[in-house]
């Protein structure tokens, strides 16, 4: 087969580490990448939104498949290109994707179709937003409406903060994203994320892990992209896992099917697993990042044929994917700054080293010079992953790895796994 691997991360970096070890696959092509998946596929700079650029590259490449990495592809329409111009595609189309390109849609959707989620309104105005406070009570919970990259989240400790995030959102901080603002009732649990293909009709749970969302050690900081990963989680007991598939997943493909967007591709479900059982936080419509980076570690199957089974159809014939019996664990460094201004530019060395074994480094915010030099260019610039026997091992294997290499201008969470270790 050839393939075509859309975006540039950490993620799509994951992606590509496993497509282009599948024997199904002749050529792998990603658009438009980054320096370190050019070890695994040729790389052609095309942006990820130029939903033209792509079809036409996917034509060019005579591709069998076109995977979409990030949800900005999604929101663009590519999946919808695609379809028109007769290319099989991961990825929903940009009706299904509304699920994550707005948390007003989803809100709406979660209550038309009966999934369990927090109590919110949706605010046009600063002014509504500031007065709808009154109903919610601290910590409040300020969301831009559309796609900001994962920082358009605010946890707010008091009546100030909130105010402040809302006069950010409404303020242009978020662009077009913050236009308007979803608020939401605080959930009491512990978070996770679990992902399911779908499609069209058929669906099929795929994995689950737990981020770390706050900027530093012990959940303290503001909300990033995630600043690591493990997998499996302990909070995904047997149980839960079905009340996710039964209460949250199933009803969500057949609900946007419904809506006339039949869902083709992976479903991220972030949810809180509360006292009464999961509760809705958000969708999104891609494998995450850094979860996907732990996720395709502790995949034993060909991720291939379930990429192509998606695209066309057929979900209903494959088996349950086959994991590994290892724990996995990802580690982000990011850029000092982050995720307010990360700094840009700083030089990355020790990457060619002997890091250990099982230990797997992703690019997710690098570029490199004429020289050769490799750079940061992105708030989170690597993700430091490793397999072990234990969740313990594998975290140290990380940790030693990340010793090793030489990025003064970066940073990591240094407890990534703490809740696992803490039971």
């Amino acid at each position: 087969m050839n393939i075509l691997l859309v975006g540039s991360g950490g993620r799509e970096h994951a992606l590509a580490w496993k497509i282009a070890a599948s024997p199904l696959v002749k050529r792998l092509v990603a658009a438009p990448g980054n320096p370190g998946m050019a070890a695994q596929c040729e790389l052609r700079g095309v942006a990820a939104t130029d939903v033209d650029g792509l079809v036409a590259l996917a034509r060019e490449i005579a591709a069998d498949l076109v995977v979409i990495g990030p949800e900005s592809a999604v929101a663009a329409g590519l999946a919808d290109a695609l379809q028109l111009a007769g290319i099989p595609c991961f990825g929903p189309t940009a009706g299904a994707g509304q699920l994550e390109s707005s948390k007003a849609f989803t809100k709406a959707f979660a209550d038309r179709y009966g999934l369990p989620t927090s109590a919110y309104v949706v605010c046009e105005t600063e002014a509504a937003a500031k007065a709808a406070l009154d109903g919610f009570s601290a910590p409040y919970v300020i969301k831009a409406d559309g796609l900001a990259a994962g920082k358009g989240v605010t946890i707010a400790q008091d009546r100030g903060e909130a105010e402040a995030a809302i006069h950010d959102a409404f303020g242009g901080r978020f662009g077009a994203a913050g236009a308007r603002v979803v608020i939401e009732e605080f959930l009491e649990g512990e978070i996770g994320s679990l992902f399911a293909l779908c499609d069209g009709e058929a669906s099929m749970l795929f994995g689950w892990a737990q981020d770390h969302k706050r900027a530093f050690d012990g959940e303290q900081g503001p909300n990033t992209g995630g600043m690591g990963t493990y997998s499996p989680a302990p909070v995904f007991t047997p149980e839960l896992v079905e009340q996710v598939r039964e209460r949250l997943v199933e009803p969500a493909f057949a609900g946007i099917a419904a809506d006339g967007s039949p869902y083709r591709g992976v479903l991220f479900v972030e949810l809180m697993a509360t006292k009464t059982g999961p509760k809705l936080v958000e969708f999104n419509v891609r494998f995450g990042d850094p979860e996907c980076q732990v996720l395709m570690l502790r995949l034993e199957s060909d991720l291939v044929p379930y990429l192509v089974a998606c695209a066309n159809g057929t979900l209903k014939d494959m088996p349950p994917p086959a994991w590994r019996d290892e724990q996995a664990v990802c580690v982000v460094l990011a850029a000092k700054g982050y995720p307010e201004t990360p700094k840009g530019g700083g030089e990355i060395r020790g990457l060619d080293a002997d890091l250990g074994e099982g230990v797997v480094v992703f690019h997710a915010g690098t570029k490199l010079d004429a020289d050769g030099t490799l750079r940061a260019a992105g708030g989170r610039v690597l993700n430091v992953c490793a397999r072990g026997a234990t969740l313990e091992a594998a975290r140290e294997k990380a940790y030693a790895a990340i010793a090793k290499i030489d990025f003064p201008d970066g940073f990591c969470r240094t407890d990534i796994g703490w809740r696992a270790l803490a039971r």
